[in-house]
């Protein structure tokens, strides 16, 4: 099945209730919510805090994305704010499979994201255990980049990996309407998408067109 992801990153956050409330009327069905540390990436967006709030205010999935150094000091309190995916970054701890087993422990589905650069191989040692993968497409740590069409290789890469595996193939980055036909040929069923969906106008409207395509 096809996910769209919408990240609220993008969202203009002096209305970020009513944006999220207009992609769920659109039929988004996951909510993408990137926690970055200002250490394992370049900047900070937001933290425990906001998810517990929207937690209150939302039936959709909570895809949260851990962009922090030493994410197993955290994953209990992102469960406990209300994350049901939880994703954290292969390069950001040396214990990947420790990880996915914190999160499992919590009661939520673990993802394992890479960065562009980080070679595929890491996963085949987790992949039996993972209930999704995450490919960034831009570097990490800042919305509206362009998306790197070398990673379109990786994403067939990673799909042969998983094989008949139920492991989520998500994509992260610089995605729209005009390549998402590119990306989800290649393998991927998770779309995140910020600016493509919470930069525009009619955001109910974005998301309706963009599950037409994904359908």
């Amino acid at each position: 099945m096809n996910i769209l992801s919408p990240s609220i990153l993008a969202c203009d956050f002096s209305s970020l209730v009513e944006q999220i409330a207009q992609a769920e009327q659109g039929g988004a069905q996951y909510l993408h919510l990137d926690v970055m540390d200002g250490h394992f990436v370049p900047n900070l967006s937001f933290g425990l805090p906001v998810i517990s709030d929207l937690r209150k205010k939302s039936g959709m999935i909570f895809d949260v994305h851990l962009m922090i150094s030493n994410p197993e000091q955290y994953i209990e309190q992102f469960a406990e704010a209300g994350a049901d995916v939880i994703t954290f970054h292969a390069e950001a701890t040396q214990h990947a499979h420790r990880v996915i087993q914190q999160i499992h422990e919590c009661g939520k589905k673990a993802g394992i994201a890479l960065n562009p650069a980080t070679h595929e191989s890491c996963l085949s040692y987790v992949l039996n255990d993972a209930d999704m993968v995450l490919l960034m497409s831009v570097n990490p740590g800042f919305g509206g980049q362009k998306y790197i069409s070398e990673v379109t290789d990786k994403i067939r890469r990673v799909k042969a990996m998983i094989g008949s595996r139920q492991v989520d193939l998500e994509v992260d980055g610089g995605v729209g309407l005009n390549n998402l036909q590119t990306v989800l040929d290649a393998g991927a069923n998770v779309i995140v998408a910020g600016s493509a969906v919470f930069g525009q106008t009619d955001i109910k409207g974005t998301v309706e067109k963009f599950l037409e395509k994904m359908a």
